[in-house]
């Protein structure tokens, strides 16, 4: 499988911007510490992995971690599940992203529902002092789970700093998902105290929690106490079992902050798999691996400095949280959202960009081809002055979407596809300051991560579609799976294709320019005739098209082989007759092949998605061949998957 890649690219930094990039200087200090003569990115990469514990030492000491014990070693073993990290050292989560205490801005929250909440570093480091009190009088103490039932608003944040500084262990979930999806993670981990908000606002409609949060209640025994965040109604605790309300659990603001000093890799999230084929894995990431490459990731690879605001439209479920957290480590502001994107219409944050002056933006493909296909132009609408960079990921972003940013956005700013992943809480390749962007590729592999791309027999390849893999350790790997003593499930997620061998699950290839491109999840790999297509080689080409609105793609088992079949939603006033089916056919063959081309096109209503964006390929597959999806609440719109049963365009040739 191999697909043409762009000649030319779409934006190149300023030398003065990539000069004065955090990743420049850093490349020129690693060069002169270590007497060497590296000038390119790619040179300084290649030393990052032949020197894997000289560069996570020297990510140690850019960041500056806060420890009270320095290590023994870097790092011992080379089996990237076993491999011990930064062994002997002793530190703390909390107290790495609470390390600046003054009067600089740290949150901005906007939501649907409520006036802008701000918070400067010392009146965080105030709240996350009296909530982490209010927990220890609760009995919350080092190794105990708190879990949180919360939208994206500045408790959250508060909360699992406060959960972090005693060596409690942090997992969350958004509050759009249903009580079984909650129970099947929450149930898992047993949590000690649950922290939830008795409702949200979506759309401009209000939805109540407190219903679920009761049958939580009853259904996790473990759960002594619920801390309820009145968003709706100012009484709510009243209506909850074994609750108090977060004004109490924050009553005492006498106490000192108390930062417990632990080994680099005690347990600080739980993170869970998206479950939709069944009960999602608990993912235990350790505070050391998370703090390390998410300084790396944001101070580098994003170029984020003190002076910045940074944002990405995520919820409390999705790693890019976890993500946009850490940026208080590096002293950025971070604004959160909370509610619809597109309410009351889809200049809502790029109206947020203008008034707050956001320089770094996070969203998805899926947004910026919602704007596109609504053929917005912020760059008109908005004074986006302060943007330099727009980060994208939840799925492959595809060249039309690029385009459309530069030109209906802004024509000088870094436009950064990443990808990575829960599983590593971090990323695999990503944006770089010093780098040109070409349309539909990510710009670089992440520093210290060696990413390859392997084909069937395990062999690296370059220009070639293969399997992403990891084939040297990294810090922020998962520690554990919870309840998984002997590891079984972990090395049966990652390990069993090849060995020793981090095999993630994901199509790409990476270019003789070292750039990355992304072709969806080998799990959903299409095989006609014994061909490997990845299913965002059909996506890319439908994005230039104004008739489709979202679209999904799937193999059926026909005939002793494979045919593609291609779900499309049709954009208002359009509808699929022969006319337009011959259209995407022909847009499909012209930029892939004529292998790429769907033996079937359907029109639906609806196409599935997680509750990250991410098209569910996979249970859509399992319900045309018959078969049962297992966890239906995992997804933003399961309703969506009724319209696939018994279809009997399937049943024809």
């Amino acid at each position: 499988m191999s697909v043409a890649t762009q000649s030319k690219p779409i934006w190149v930094p300023s030398k003065e911007r990539s000069e004065q990039s955090n990743l420049s200087l850093y490349l020129l200090d690693i060069s002169n510490k270590n007497g060497l003569n590296i000038s390119t990115y790619n040179q300084l990469y290649d030393w990052s992995m032949n020197n894997i514990e000289d560069f996570w030492e020297s990510i140690w000491e850019l960041a500056q971690m806060r420890h009270s014990r320095k290590y023994n070693s870097i790092l011992t073993g080379k089996e990237i599940w076993s491999a011990k990290w930064f062994e002997g050292a002793q530190l703390n989560f909390a107290e790495n992203l609470l390390r600046f205490n003054d009067e600089h801005p740290a949150i901005v929250s906007w939501s649907e529902n409520h006036p802008p909440v701000r918070y400067t570093y010392s009146e965080l480091y105030s709240k996350v002092s009296a909530c982490a009190t209010g927990l220890r009088q609760l009995g919350v103490a080092k190794d105990d789970r708190v879990a949180a039932f919360i939208p994206n608003i500045p408790e959250a944040i508060i909360a699992m700093l406060a959960v972090t500084s005693i060596g409690a262990i942090w997992s969350s979930c958004s509050p759009d998902f249903g009580f079984q999806s909650v129970l099947n993670r929450f149930g898992q981990i047993k949590p000690k105290v649950l922290i939830a908000a008795d409702g949200y606002v979506y759309n401009g409609k209000p939805f109540d929690s407190t219903p679920r949060i009761n049958q939580l209640v009853e259904a996790i025994g473990s759960i002594e106490k619920v801390a309820v965040i009145p968003l709706l109604n100012s009484d709510s605790a009243a209506k909850i079992n074994r609750s108090i309300s977060w004004n109490e659990l924050l009553s005492d603001k006498t106490s000192q902050l108390n930062f417990e000093q632990l080994p680099f890799d005690h347990p600080v999230y739980i993170m869970y798999s998206s479950g939709t084929t069944g009960v999602p894995k608990c993912i235990v990431h350790g505070a050391g691996g998370t703090l390390l490459q998410h300084y790396k990731e944001l101070f580098l690879h994003s170029n984020l400095n003190r002076n910045d605001i940074i944002t990405y439209y995520t919820t409390c479920g999705w790693m890019m949280w976890n993500w946009l957290v850490s940026s208080l480590a590096v002293g950025a502001t971070i604004f959160i959202y909370d509610g619809s994107p597109s309410h009351p219409n889809l200049n809502v944050l790029w109206k947020a960009i203008q008034e707050e002056k956001i320089s770094v933006f996070g969203t998805s493909p899926k947004f910026l081809a919602a704007c596109q296909n609504r053929r917005l132009k912020p760059g008109k609408e908005f004074d986006l002055t302060n943007l330099k960079t727009i980060l994208s990921t939840g799925s492959p972003l595809t060249a039309p979407q690029c385009e459309w940013v530069y030109e209906n956005v802004k024509n000088d700013l870094q436009l950064a596809s990443i990808t990575g992943g829960t599983d590593i809480i971090s990323c695999f390749a990503l944006g770089n300051p010093m780098l040109p962007v070409y349309p539909g590729e990510i710009q670089c592999r992440g520093l210290g991560m060696k990413v390859e791309a392997f084909d069937d027999k395990g062999r690296p390849v370059i220009n070639q579609v293969g399997e992403l893999v990891c084939t040297a350790p990294f810090p922020s790997r998962p520690i554990y799976f919870w309840d998984d003593p002997e590891n079984k499930k972990y090395k049966a997620a990652y390990f069993e294709h090849f060995p020793n061998v981090w095999r993630h699950g994901d199509f790409i290839k990476v270019t003789e320019r070292e750039t990355v491109i992304v072709y969806g999840r080998s799990d959903a790999t299409l095989n006609p005739g014994g061909v490997r297509i990845g299913t965002a080689e059909i996506y890319a080409p439908l994005e230039s098209m104004q008739e489709i609105a979202d679209s999904l793609v799937i193999g059926q088992k026909w005939e002793e082989d494979i045919r593609i079949v291609l779900f499309v939603v049709l954009t208002e006033g359009h509808k699929l007759n022969n006319e337009l089916n011959d259209k995407i056919k022909k847009t499909i063959r012209q930029s892939t092949t004529p292998r790429h081309v769907p033996a079937k096109i359907i029109q639906v209503t609806d196409i599935p998605h997680t509750m990250n964006g991410k098209k569910v390929e996979i249970a859509v597959t399992l319900i045309i061949h018959g078969m049962e999806v297992s966890n239906k609440d995992a997804l933003a719109n399961p309703q969506s998957l009724e319209q696939f049963k018994n279809l009997l365009e399937l049943t024809l040739p």
